[in-house]
């Protein structure tokens, strides 16, 4: 009799015949010459049969590998293929019904590849530990209810990654893996649907990768709906990217209902031919990055043209260090007159200063009817970057916003500041009602510039000292804080 490691030297693969047969896990031990054999029961399969392959294995076209509920897979450093269908048969009441991983976590891994399949595969609730990548190439390939967790890098810079296809993802968990969760290639389309699954403390290499990172899109529309996805700590990984930089096609997407919380930064949208409508989500506290030069948007949309759109309504963006950034090329709906924006956005800063909203380019955003955090009209113009500071950008329409009719300003804390932009080496700090003030005038990295005491109505600053650029001029009073931007050119 040979031993499992003679079975494993002299069958280096093995592939089914191609001719339409099913075949479960006892077919296998049976007829693919010792690659799947047989464990038992172990002390740590939870009382699920425990199956092993040794070697690659190959599910030709027109065959299929059908899995029944509860049974437990090891594989060595091997690759399961699958040209034709793979089905597992879980069970609603089963928080579990399947279970891959690998044999030796500190060996090489296996990995799991679908190519060109004939048929749709499918796993119900499944978990898959320790593998080092899932590989989807024009296959078609559901997953409800499965767990991916621990997954290297060593092949792939992901835990799943899809080719020209439109991957489904329902009741998912993506957690700990050491690369981003879902990837697709840079100039590759493919439209997946992510629906109410949770993406938590991906990329643990701590490389410059969002957890869901996507490419182009297919045919269809980009779904990505109900998901929360949350960071842990590590400073470079971002929430969820989706780029076309080598302009491949036309991308749709659908951001909808999600919570994209503590990570590098929320949603990225960049390159050519996006069309997004973002609408429900909650963008919260994306703000782990330590350079913000480097990141920190709650929502970013850089456009490489003007087919570069995105449409927000009813979303939440505070506590990131910048709320939305709007960068080079772009057609950006924040709200209109006929259809407000009701987007909360508001608290996001960096350095100590707020930036809601950041228009660094030439096009014009409409921004109509939002929630800025308050109903303090040069309040909200303070937190905003737009052509009102530099006359090379778009201009940012904000008016009317939420509250606007009730604007009311505190008279004892209000004061104006002319000129703006200041061009003649000073400008005036007239107040409604004089009050002894402290005024400090800050650079765009937060760093007090310059300081002093002022209570008359009319009060002359100087500003020689300092370069041109934009600068923020906090008064602090018995009445609070305000701060307006000047221009110094």
């Amino acid at each position: 009799m040979f031993s499992i490691g003679l079975w494993s030297m002299l069958n280096a693969q093995w592939v089914s015949p191609g001719n339409g047969t099913t075949y479960d896990l006892d077919a296998l031990v049976a007829n693919s010459n010792g690659c799947v054999v047989y464990i038992g029961e172990t002390p740590y399969s939870m009382g699920r049969p425990v199956y092993r392959i040794m070697a690659d294995l190959t599910i030709a076209p027109t065959d299929q590998l059908f899995v029944p509920h509860y049974k437990y897979i090891e594989f060595d450093n091997v690759t399961l293929t699958i040209q034709g269908s793979m089905t597992v048969e879980g069970r609603v009441s089963d928080s579990a019904s399947f279970f891959v991983k690998s044999h030796d976590n500190d060996e090489a891994r296996p990995r799991i590849r679908f190519e060109d399949a004939s048929d749709a595969s499918r796993f119900e609730p499944c978990v898959f530990i320790a593998l080092s990548g899932i590989k989807i190439i024009n296959s078609e390939v559901t997953f409800n209810g499965c767990h991916f967790s621990y997954f290297d890098t060593d092949h792939q810079s992901s835990a799943v990654n899809f080719m020209n296809c439109d991957p489904i993802f329902d009741n998912c968990v993506f957690k700990f893996n050491e690369g981003a969760a879902i990837e697709s290639g840079a100039n590759i389309t493919g439209s997946p649907q992510i629906m109410n699954c949770t993406f938590f403390g991906n990329v643990t290499a701590n490389t410059n990768h969002p957890q869901i990172n996507l490419g182009p899109g297919n045919t269809d529309t980009i779904r990505i709906v109900n998901n929360t996805v949350e960071g842990n700590g590590h400073d470079k990984s971002g929430g969820i990217t989706i780029a076309d930089l080598m302009g491949t096609g036309e991308t749709k997407i659908l951001l909808k209902d999600n919570i994209v919380k503590n990570n590098r930064y929320g949603y990225n949208q960049q390159g050519n031919s996006l069309s997004s409508t973002i609408i429900g989500n909650e963008f919260l506290d994306n703000n782990i990055e330590t350079n913000p030069m480097n990141g920190g948007s709650g929502i970013s949309v850089y456009g490489m043209n003007e087919n570069n759109k995105a449409v927000l309504r009813n979303n939440i963006i505070t506590g990131n260090l910048w709320g939305i950034t709007a960068i080079n090329a772009f057609n950006i709906d924040l709200g209109t007159e006929d259809e407000w924006g009701n987007n909360q956005i508001h608290d996001n800063g960096n350095s100590g200063v707020v930036y809601d909203l950041y228009n660094n380019s030439s096009y014009d955003i409409m921004a109509v009817g939002n929630d800025w955090g308050t109903i303090a009209e040069q309040e909200i113009e303070d937190h905003i970057v737009h052509q009102n500071d530099n006359p090379d950008l778009g201009l940012v329409t904000f008016i009317p916003y939420i509250g606007y009719e009730n604007t009311k300003e505190n008279t004892a804390s209000s004061f104006e500041v002319s000129p703006n932009p200041v061009s003649n080496g000073s400008f005036s700090i007239r107040f409604e009602k004089p009050c002894p003030s402290e005024m400090v005038i800050y650079n765009l990295n937060g760093q007090i510039m310059t300081s002093q005491n002022i209570e008359n109505e009319i009060n002359i600053i100087n500003t020689e000292k300092l370069v041109s650029g934009i600068y923020f001029v906090e008064i602090c009073n018995e009445n609070g804080k305000t701060m307006k931007k000047i221009v110094v050119r």
